[in-house]
């Protein structure tokens, strides 16, 4: 359809204009919807949230164990500290969703330079 190809190359060209942070800041604000989405949804659905949010921590974790992370060796190992946190909450019996929706806002906020 002419309408889904003008609004992919919107699209394309709005990523395009945003900055990698600006970038990273979605993804935690993609995950942070399928959370709050998940908290009156059935198990399967918790499941899937939760399993998004380890796969964004898992590879933010990664990311800022890398030796060429160019980030100060104190932001790294406080986002390390951070992702250990949420992956002790995600690994309970019944984890806090709005404790996980809250870190990932405030990491997000971060990444956009908001307060």
């Amino acid at each position: 359809m002419p309408s889904e190809n003008v609004a992919t190359r919107a699209y394309a060209a709005a990523l395009i204009n945003r900055t990698p942070r600006q970038q990273e800041a979605d993804v935690f604000r993609l995950v942070v919807a399928r959370l709050q989405a998940a908290l009156h949804a059935d198990a399967i659905a918790r499941v899937r949230a939760l399993a998004d949010n380890r796969r964004l921590w898992t590879t933010v974790s990664d990311l800022v164990r890398d030796a060429g992370n160019s980030l100060p060796p104190e932001t790294r190992a406080g986002i390390v500290s951070i992702g250990l946190t949420v992956q002790k909450e995600m690994d309970a019996d019944a984890p806090n969703f709005d404790f996980l929706i809250t870190v990932n806002k405030h990491i997000a906020a971060g990444l956009s330079g908001e307060p």
